[in-house]
């Protein structure tokens, strides 16, 4: 017999079998020897009051043996000989379209302008000890997009777009740990995902489709607004009557194409900022209330949001024992973001503390659907130029940036390019400046501690979404002006990370294919 209870318990007994048969067996009055297995289903962590709880539950096999049953990969067909779907881009929206289309008997001709997992890290460590930034093979794009060598944080709040379990599941048959079923907030790591993503690429060769790395496109080709091909810059053209566009938030020439060809767009707010370090057993103390989170609790996490003067300013993907990239996609730009390996334990906490851009704060740009998009890039310009012409970033220390005062110095950080002591205000908007000092001393009275000097903030945090939304049909999903343009993802303006963006390019394939003659 299987029995499913919601408990509580602390850290300790959370994180030792033993322990938890033996509350169990005292929560549920069964007897400690009929229960042959305790399988967790969801575990969090409630750390409101002085006593911290885990919140778990549980299914209970009581009598019963437990057999483990692993999710396992769809019964993908091949597709070698069957009609094809163009796919622009390599990151979980363009791979979940990519496999979806070969559930469905279709070829997926993937398009990737960056290299693959491997080759890529190669550019990476120019970027961090060069400098050096390769416009096609950064932290943004490549095998896996954005999310490969950017943490693969799994959380979702977009329950209402589709089936998260599914593309969780997925996730661990190709590899991942089955903890990222449990976790209230699931996260593969840095140092894991990019196998995955591997497996991923391969699933799709070993089925009939392609994936065709340092293929970036200069052209969409439309007759009559029907989608009719793709060129890229090596001067190769392929036919196509589909093509989900899934760039990802970075790919600016895909907007500025489609801009030029009268292909219509639109400027979408998004929001831009900083990124904050502390040092993690700070966090963690001010998290856990507790001088030591002992073996039994992870690094500490942290979700803030205030209202400033009417404006929104928040945290925005905190990554608990991570460390800092660079992850600007030309010369000539800083732009930040974190990430964490899967133990998460790095000895600094970073996130994102942004503020919510509206369409009046970028009218200075006009009425173009791009005014967005050179508000974002501006800042990111500013940042290079004051941190000295490098990807050296500009920072300041958090108390200091609050009183507007030059740090004297700074404390090591593990942005690894290096950083540079600047007042930020030379950087940032005026209304972000004075929103973000205000929100630092707002958020050190929810959590006493936080606003320190023992925090660096880091200019800039400025890709948090996609500053243009691609309209397309509610019902078709298709391009509300071009005929077999699927427009997919956190690029176009329809996802918000991994798991949405995979859910997205999953429904962008299933409208593509359903459209076409079988």
């Amino acid at each position: 017999m299987q029995h499913e209870y919601n408990i509580q318990v602390p850290p300790e007994t959370a994180g030792n079998q033993e322990a938890l048969k033996q509350f169990v067996s005292k929560h549920a009055e069964i007897s400690l020897h009929e229960i042959s297995h305790i399988r967790i289903l969801k575990r969090s962590i409630d750390a409101r009051q002085k006593a911290i709880k885990v919140n778990l539950r549980v299914l209970v096999f009581v009598q019963e043996d437990f057999k483990e049953q692993k999710p396992s990969l769809p019964n993908y067909r091949n597709v070698t000989g069957a009609e094809e779907v163009i796919i622009i881009g390599a990151g979980p929206a363009g791979l979940f379209a990519a496999l979806r289309c070969i559930e469905l008997g279709k070829k997926p001709i993937v398009l990737e302008r960056g290299k693959d997992v491997r080759a890529r890290r190669r550019d990476l460590k120019k970027l961090n000890i060069e400098h050096i930034v390769n416009e096609d093979s950064n932290y943004c794009f490549g095998e896996g997009g954005a999310g490969t060598y950017s943490d693969g944080k799994l959380y979702t709040r977009s329950k209402k777009r589709g089936d998260v379990n599914r593309i969780l599941e997925l996730f661990v048959a190709f590899g991942a740990t089955d903890q990222i079923l449990v976790e209230a907030h699931p996260h593969i790591g840095t140092n894991k995902l990019p196998g995955i993503i591997q497996e991923m690429t391969k699933t799709i060769l070993d089925n009939g489709g392609e994936v065709l790395f340092e293929s970036r496109v200069v052209d969409i080709e439309v007759r009559n607004n029907e989608v009719a091909g793709v060129a890229l810059a090596t001067g190769t053209k392929i036919p196509a009557k589909k093509l989900i566009l899934a760039t990802g938030h970075s790919a600016r020439d895909i907007f500025e194409l489609l801009h030029k060809k009268d292909i219509l767009i639109e400027a979408k707010s998004f929001a831009l900022g900083v990124r904050i370090e502390h040092p993690q057993v700070l966090i963690d103390k001010i998290q856990y209330n507790r001088k030591d989170r002992g073996e039994f609790l992870p690094p500490s996490a942290y979700s803030l949001v205030k209202q400033v003067e009417g404006r929104g300013v928040y945290s925005f993907c905190m990554c608990p024992g991570g460390i800092i990239a660079p992850c600007a996609t030309s010369p000539g730009e800083i732009v930040t973001n974190g990430w964490s390996p899967s133990r998460r334990d790095q000895p600094t906490a970073n996130s994102g503390i942004v503020v919510e851009v509206r369409p009046e704060d970028y009218k200075i740009f006009g009425n173009s659907p791009l005014a967005a998009l050179n508000f974002q890039k501006q800042v990111e310009q500013k940042a290079w130029l004051e941190g000295g012409k490098t990807q050296t970033a500009p920072a300041q220390r958090m108390v200091d940036f609050s009183n507007g005062k030059l740090s004297a110095d700074l404390p090591e950080s593990s942005y690894k390019p290096g950083i540079a002591s600047v007042e930020l205000g030379s950087i940032l908007p005026e209304f972000i400046y004075r929103t973000l000092q205000k929100g630092f001393q707002e958020f050190g009275k929810s959590m006493r501690g936080y606003y320190t000097n023992e925090a660096v903030v880091h200019a800039t945090e400025s890709r948090t979404s996609s500053p243009v939304r691609i309209p397309r049909d509610r019902e078709t999903l298709e391009h509300v002006q071009i005929k077999g343009l699927y427009p997919c993802g956190e690029g176009a303006g329809y996802a918000g990370g991994i798991v949405s963006a995979a859910i997205d390019g999953e429904k962008c394939a299933e409208k593509a294919v359903g459209a076409m003659k079988n």
